[in-house]
């Protein structure tokens, strides 16, 4: 698994700030258009793009498409933590800089979802 592209990146972003389920590459064009300069077709085929690597899902809606993402930010965020975990060097290590370099509040969040993983496996045994 690997991050996005610079347009990919923008486009999951904007999914993920939605208000609404699902977005037709017409809606996220106009929104974009007015920052930047970009062909409807260069939003459409990086959507499709999205849609064949399995980060988006899409439904006909008329001639178009309606998308939604398929993951969370939070769960994107999350493999590509532990990916990095996978290709980083020695994952002990890796965790050591990681905790090192987060701020008191993201510690007790960390702390916290370890006890709860902890929990739930200890349940399931």
């Amino acid at each position: 698994m690997r991050g996005f592209g610079d347009l990919e990146a923008v486009l999951m972003d904007r999914l993920w700030d939605r208000d609404v389920d699902t977005t037709t590459v017409r809606e996220l064009f106009d929104e974009l258009a007015t920052e930047r300069d970009i062909a409807y077709t260069t939003v459409m085929s990086t959507m499709d793009n999205l849609h064949r690597k399995g980060w988006l899902a899409r439904e006909r809606a008329g001639r178009a498409y309606r998308y939604w993402p398929t993951v969370t930010r939070e769960e994107h965020s999350a493999r590509l933590m532990h990916e990095a975990l996978g290709v980083g060097g020695r994952s002990d290590l890796v965790l050591n800089y990681f905790v090192d370099r987060i701020s008191d509040d993201e510690f007790a969040g960390l702390r916290a979802a370890l006890r709860r993983v902890a929990t739930r496996r200890t349940e399931a045994s």
